[in-house]
């Protein structure tokens, strides 16, 4: 069976669109490969560009255990950040989303371009221009998050939006391993995590993204954003829920309130 990228993409934009989940992929495709799955991530990246959107970076999923575990996979993925996911004030719009979740990691901004393979961990801390606290949102444009490793891929990684904290750090002033992060959901405490949850260092997963993007002739770009996994489990988000990402002292904290 032929995977119609075309016919595939605009179902997934159109759920986008009207905040409708559809159906997963791998069960109206039962055989669709990962090399597929992100043909059809391409596709919608391309028709996003062609509407005036522009990326902004890449993110990395699936890289911690608890992740997988929570999603029923074995193996990380990756998707573009576009300048519509950015969130600049600390709010989001609960409408705009279908079933959104929130988690706490770590971003990358680069200050050099990457190209794989065979992209080293030490290539990409010196390919930092600095690390910051993030939060992502992710969604799933898959009804009620019903999906395999396939069906996320496609569906850009269930990207959504994400916003950075204000502390700037250089790799060399970051124990990025043992970076610990506490995830709040309206004021209470409910999970953390560490760098050594995501691939062991957050960096090792930074070097993973390049070296995949390789196999479809992609990099990263100067001043392109790398978030680089969730350090804990994501947290549901409805209409009047604010979630608190605290990295300590060395990268702060970051708030985001879905109104």
């Amino acid at each position: 069976m032929v995977v119609n990228l075309i016919e595939w993409s605009e179902k997934l934009l159109e759920a986008e669109e009207y905040r409708r989940g559809i159906t997963p992929l791998t069960e109206e495709m039962k055989n669709l490969s990962i090399k597929e799955a992100y043909g059809i991530q391409l596709q919608i990246i391309n028709s996003k560009l062609a509407s005036g959107e522009r990326i902004t970076g890449k993110k990395i999923g699936l890289t911690s255990l608890a992740m997988q575990k929570l999603l029923k996979v074995d193996e990380p993925d990756y998707g573009h950040l576009l300048t519509n996911m950015e969130v600049l004030n600390g709010k989001i719009e609960r409408d705009q989303l279908i079933k959104p979740r929130v988690e706490g990691e770590i971003a990358f901004v680069m200050k050099k371009a990457l190209k794989g393979p065979n992209v080293t961990v030490e290539q990409v801390l010196d390919a930092t221009d600095y690390v910051v606290g993030s939060l992502e949102i992710v969604d799933s444009r898959v009804k009620d998050w019903k999906i395999k490793l396939q069906d996320t891929i496609a569906d850009n990684a269930s990207s959504a939006r994400y916003l950075l904290g204000n502390v700037k750090r250089s790799v060399s002033e970051v124990d990025l391993p043992n970076v610990h992060m506490k995830l709040y959901k309206n004021g209470e405490f409910v999970n953390e995590g560490s760098g050594t949850d995501v691939l062991g260092n957050p960096a090792n997963c930074v070097a993973w993204l390049i070296n995949k993007l390789a196999e479809f002739n992609i990099g990263v770009e100067e001043g392109e954003v790398i978030l680089s996994g969730a350090l804990s489990a994501a947290l549901d988000a409805e209409k009047g829920d604010t979630f608190t990402a605290d990295f300590g002292d060395l990268l702060g904290k970051l708030e985001v309130e879905f109104v």
